[in-house]
């Protein structure tokens, strides 16, 4: 099967199982899904989804929550880890988008970089599911599955995101990335993956990854 007929088979497949997509992290505007997502590092998004509304009914937009202090932020996000680093985040970035936005999240993948605590896959995120701007942020299920279905080397989730933004038509970047982290969480999971369910990786999957898993 040419590479080609590999990202036509994922695409074909992700479409007929998930037609439509829902946004994993529970939020009502650009600024909610920003804290939502800064949250989600090295979390759960069922846990996320678990403390954000104990945050938002305190502060959800920019003015109310630089009135918490940072403390205050802290113990409410403990639950999620990083609470420390996060919270700092939180409060820097409300009162940036304050001083320099008018209280509004940027729609740039530059400007969303340059706020504490906000890198590349948080801003990606935010862009594509805020403001439908293409993008193609990587998490773990994406970059495991990308190289499982041999669309990359698996080096880096850098390269992995060049790969996939090269392979895959731009205009179906921001939901496909739903489609595929949805499909790993299901289907194509790190631990206790079960080939039989995974048509995808069945089908296309690297000789190497399919090899190694049936000497186990």
């Amino acid at each position: 099967m040419t590479k080609a007929e590999k990202v036509s088979f994922v695409i074909d497949t992700l479409k007929r199982i998930y037609p439509e997509i829902p946004i994993p992290l529970d939020h009502k505007d650009p600024y909610t899904l920003l804290i939502a997502v800064l949250m989600s590092a090295q979390s759960t998004d069922v846990r996320v989804n678990q403390i954000t509304p104990l945050l938002f009914k305190r502060a959800n937009n920019p003015a109310d929550m630089v009135k918490l202090t940072v403390e205050e932020i802290r113990e409410i996000i403990k639950p999620v880890g990083l609470s420390p680093t996060k919270a700092k985040g939180i409060h820097g970035l409300s009162q940036i988008l304050l001083d320099k936005y008018n209280g509004k999240v940027p729609q740039t993948l530059a400007a969303l970089e340059e706020l504490p605590a906000v890198g590349h896959k948080t801003a990606s995120v935010v862009i594509s599911q805020a403001f439908h701007v293409p993008a193609f942020p990587v998490d773990t299920h994406i970059h495991r599955l990308m190289y499982r279905w041999g669309l990359t080397n698996g080096k880096n989730v850098v390269q992995t995101e060049k790969d996939a933004k090269r392979l895959f038509p731009e205009e179906l970047w921001n939901k496909l990335h739903l489609q595929i982290i949805w499909y790993g969480r299901q289907y194509s999971q790190a631990r206790g993956w079960n080939l039989d369910k995974d048509i995808i990786t069945a089908t296309v999957g690297r000789k190497s990854v399919l090899k190694k898993y049936y000497k186990k």
